[in-house]
Parts: structure tokens; C-alpha cells; sequence
């Protein structure tokens, strides 16, 4: 009987002693900093991270290998048009996917509790992303001599979805640079200056530099800042995603 009783008394502390180390990480989870990334969110923040250098990427090669294209005097979207016209079409469609879902991971992990930061940012984010999903249903019109055998000098004439392509990009730029203010002010008023100062410049240069395309139409100085701008908020956006990834928890 006493040795039942002995056996008994040792089964439940080792039935005890089991359970502390459940105990504790239970403890540790409810513990973790709000807005810590789980593995659906992680995905979704790396889907951000991929966007940007895989939209510049295929521009890049395309600008490489697409005659008659010259970035001086034709935009990206130009590239929807030709015989490869598919590629930049594609690259519109996944990118902006990407995009979007990049936006749902970074409201997830800085969600409502955040301010307006951890609300509009994101959705702007989202807005963007939608906008270069529909570019990709809606291609701009052929021009200056790209694709080869278009006509040299500005269109005559503008279609419907080219004018849709115009309107929806112009409201995809102007959510992204409200995205670089939204979370500069964040970033500003978390303490974390040299991303807020990154946010600014990225917005000022991203609005500047298009801003100065419709003063000076044509000018090949003015589009190419305008491409290296797009370049570097595509770049902001994926190292933001970068750093909610890895820093999930800080403001």
C-alpha cells in the first residue's frame, strides 16, 4: 500500500514537471509583442518584399531587349504593347498581386491598435496594387515610335483604355505617395528618424518628378527621373515589407 502511495506521489511530479515547460511557453505566447508575424503573415510580407525588384527587374530586361524601346521617351507601360507586350502585362498583374497581399500582411501586423499609420497605410498599399492590376487589363496606347511602326511624335488620338490606363495610374501613384507620408509620420513619431526622413524623400521625389512631366512633356531629363522615382518607391515599399518582416513587433 505505501509503496502504491510513493508510486503515485512520484507519477505526479513527474506529471507536474512535464507540464511546466508547456506552462511556460504558454506564458511566452500570450507574452510576444503585439502584431508578431505568423506564418500566413509572413508569407503575405514576403510577397511585398519580392514585388518591387521583380517589377523592376522585368522592365529592365525588357528595356534591354525590346526594339525601338527607349525609357527617355516612353514609360513602362508602353511595354504592354507589341508582340511581347504579354511580358509587361504579366509583370503588371503579379506585382500588383503582390502588392495586395503585401498590404494585408502589413495590416495585419500593424493593425487598428496602430493609428492611422497601421490603417491607411496599408490600404493605400492595397489601392496601389489594385491600380497595377488593372494597367494590366487596361494598356496604354502605343506611342512615339514604340512599338516599331507606330508613328513618331505624341498620338492624335487617345483610346478608352488608354485613358482608363491614365486614370488608374494616376490614382495608384497618388495612393503610394500617401503611403511614404502616412508612415513618415509614423515612423516620425516612433522615434525612428532615418526611415522617416526615407519616407519623405521617397514621396517628395516620387510626386516632384512626376509633377515635372506634365511641365515639361517630352522631356527625356524629366522621364527618366520620373522611372528612377518609380524605381526607389517600389524599392521603399518592398523594404518596408522587409523590415515589418523582420522587425514585426517595433514601431
Amino acid at each position: 500500500m505505501a509503496t502504491e502511495l510513493a508510486r503515485g506521489r512520484r507519477e505526479r511530479r513527474e506529471q507536474d514537471e512535464k507540464g511546466k515547460p508547456m506552462t511556460e511557453n504558454i506564458t511566452t505566447a500570450t507574452r510576444r509583442a503585439p502584431g508578431a508575424a505568423a506564418g500566413p503573415t509572413r508569407t503575405l510580407l514576403t510577397c511585398g518584399i519580392v514585388a518591387g525588384p521583380l517589377y523592376i527587374g522585368v522592365v529592365v530586361l525588357q528595356m534591354l531587349t525590346r526594339d525601338g524601346f527607349d525609357i527617355s521617351r516612353h514609360p513602362a507601360s508602353m511595354l504592354s504593347n507589341g508582340d511581347q507586350g504579354w511580358i509587361q502585362i504579366a509583370n503588371f498583374a503579379v506585382s500588383g498581386l503582390l502588392f495586395v497581399a503585401c498590404a494585408i500582411g502589413l495590416h495585419r501586423v500593424l493593425g487598428p491598435v496602430a493609428g492611422r499609420g497601421g490603417t491607411w497605410g496599408p490600404r493605400l498599399v492595397g489601392v496601389f496594387g489594385i491600380g497595377m492590376v488593372a494597367a494590366a487589363v487596361f494598356s496604354a496606347d502605343p506611342v512615339d515610335g514604340f512599338p516599331p511602326g507606330t508613328p513618331v511624335g505624341p498620338p492624335t488620338s487617345i483610346s478608352w483604355h488608354g485613358m482608363v490606363h491614365f486614370l488608374v495610374a494616376g490614382i495608384a501613384f497618388l495612393a503610394l505617395m500617401a503611403a511614404c507620408f502616412v508612415f513618415a509620420r509614423r515612423f516620425a513619431a516612433a522615434g525612428r528618424r532615418g526611415w522617416a526622413a526615407f519616407s519623405t524623400v521617397t514621396g517628395v521625389l516620387f510626386l516632384g518628378t512626376w509633377m515635372t512631366t506634365f511641365a515639361l512633356p517630352g522631356n527625356r531629363a524629366a522621364n527618366v527621373a520620373f522611372a528612377v522615382a518609380i524605381a526607389l518607391v517600389l524599392t521603399w515599399t518592398s523594404l518596408l515589407a522587409a523590415r515589418r518582416l523582420t522587425r514585426p513587433g517595433e514601431e
